[in-house]
């Protein structure tokens, strides 16, 4: 395994073990399509948390949420409405999408609808 996906890895379950410390209950890791990838699915309260995980090693390339561009979100949101289909959920599951950025000392920032604004 590459440094960079065993970089993300790590990221990943420390975000995983972070958002359970907060009460999210992680449903998928890594759910797979041919749209993409989702890193976590979890549910936060009534919501059905759909959440990508940046790690970065430091700040010099930039905050983690920074790499979720317009491009990457279209990805996600079309890889989740498969997820949507094949697991028969309703339209009317409440849906948000986060990102969790972790960085090199596995210290995770959490960003609720974070689609919402990073446009």
């Amino acid at each position: 395994m590459d440094m960079r996906k065993k970089t993300g890895k790590l990221g990943e379950t420390a975000a995983a073990a972070f958002l359970e410390g907060q009460g999210v209950r992680i449903l998928e890791r890594n759910f797979r399509s041919r749209f993409g990838e989702i890193d976590l699915i979890g549910l936060d309260g009534p919501y059905l948390a759909v959440i990508e995980v940046k790690t970065r090693k430091s700040r010099i390339s930039g905050q983690g949420a920074e790499a979720v561009d317009l491009r990457k979100q279209h990805k996600i949101c079309s890889t989740f409405n498969y997820y949507r289909m094949i697991r028969k959920l309703s339209d009317y599951v409440p849906v948000r999408f986060d990102v969790v950025e972790v960085d090199g000392d596995c210290d995770c920032r959490w960003i609720k609808n974070a689609f919402e604004f990073l446009e």
